[in-house]
């Protein structure tokens, strides 16, 4: 985590002449971040024996040695907080999951074309996620990817049923293991969720795909007009705002374009708020790490309405922001450690 009010050192470590200058552009303009870049992970490490970066942002495809292999080792000896920029298509996808899993706090995506325009037009993106970095706590890499389980089996997945309560989650910075935790220990008849988790388009997709196959739940990236469940869990796509509604006797979603709203498609407020409208006290509100303040307002909205609203608590947060920001404005009911988080969620869904 970088000191507060010391100047943030970021090193750009892409093979693409293009990106490493138009990211420079970009973040050198931010007041106190400096940039040094590098063509690849040798020369990357090399610049990192002569200055520790407080962050790296990083390629996953690069020539001598690809992007995963150096985060790995990396993690494993020197864990420095990283932003993976990579391309979120076919193959790139599954390695952009892996790097998340191997500790990269945050997953920035690289266009085929347009690279510079791209940067450019999310800029604001960049350097949040940059910041987010900076302020998170890196863990040493020190456990494989879980193994993936079968289709069959242990899963035995029961039919999903109308739901009379509805669970809203909202997650950025670090949220991707730790909505993984709670997924991964909730049973087939589990609470019915709909999750905004900070992410790009396409990867969210590739996300809920990987959590579907881990998890006991049934977990998809919501399309619009589908059914909130128990049983089930939707999360909202990348720059899709994802709201519940009531559709007669049970919940579903509606997903749509339209303007950032605290500085996020998708956002946390927008989902709170809705689930505010539409389930009142018969929902459940939970913050989870992340950066800035998404969610808070809606949290509010949340628990005025009469709903219970969970934080998770700055030790087993990567960024406390989220959080943070919610219980300030007094939008929390209880503030739960994430190892203890799937029991008390289930303990008042059934209470």
């Amino acid at each position: 985590m970088a000191r507060p009010g010391s100047p943030l050192h970021v090193l750009v470590v892409d093979d693409s002449a293009v990106v490493r200058a138009a990211m420079t552009a970009i973040l050198s303009k931010q007041p106190g971040i400096t940039v040094a870049v590098a063509a690849d992970p040798i020369i990357a490490m090399s610049k990192m024996a002569a200055r520790r970066p407080d962050v790296l942002v990083l390629d996953l495809e690069m020539p001598r040695m690809d992007g995963l292999t150096f985060l790995e080792r990396l993690m494993a000896t020197d864990p420095i907080p990283v932003v993976v920029c990579s391309s979120l298509a076919g193959p790139s996808t599954e390695a952009a999951m892996r790097s998340i899993e191997l500790g990269a706090v945050e997953v920035v995506a690289k266009p085929q074309i347009g690279v510079r325009g791209f940067l450019e037009d999310s800029a604001v993106f960049l350097v949040d996620a940059v910041r987010a970095a900076a302020s998170s706590r890196p863990r040493r890499s020190s456990r494989p990817s879980p193994p993936v389980a079968p289709a069959a089996g242990p899963r035995e997945r029961r039919l999903a049923r109308t739901t009379d309560k509805v669970v809203a989650v909202g997650a950025s910075t670090g949220g991707t293991e730790a909505l993984r935790f709670l997924l991964e220990a909730l049973p087939p008849d589990g609470p019915a969720l709909v999750i905004v988790q900070h992410m790009p388009e396409v990867f969210t997709k590739a996300f809920a795909e990987r959590l579907d196959k881990l998890c006991r739940v049934e977990v998809k990236e919501a399309a619009d007009g589908d059914r909130v469940l128990e049983g089930r869990a939707l999360i909202a796509p990348g720059n899709k705002h994802t709201r519940v509604v009531r559709s007669g006797a049970h919940y579903a979603v509606e997903v749509s374009t339209g303007p950032m709203v605290s500085r996020h498609r998708p956002s946390v407020d927008v989902l709170f708020d809705s689930v505010a409208t539409a389930a009142e006290a018969n929902a459940i509100g939970v913050i989870m790490t992340g950066m800035g303040d998404d969610g808070a307002d809606g949290l509010l909205k949340m628990r005025r309405a009469g709903a219970l609203t969970f934080a998770q608590d700055e030790a087993s947060c990567v960024v406390f922001g989220m959080p943070k920001e919610a219980i300030a404005r007094g939008a929390v009911s209880e503030i739960v450690p994430l190892e203890h988080l799937p029991a008390a969620l289930l303990r008042r869904v059934r209470g």
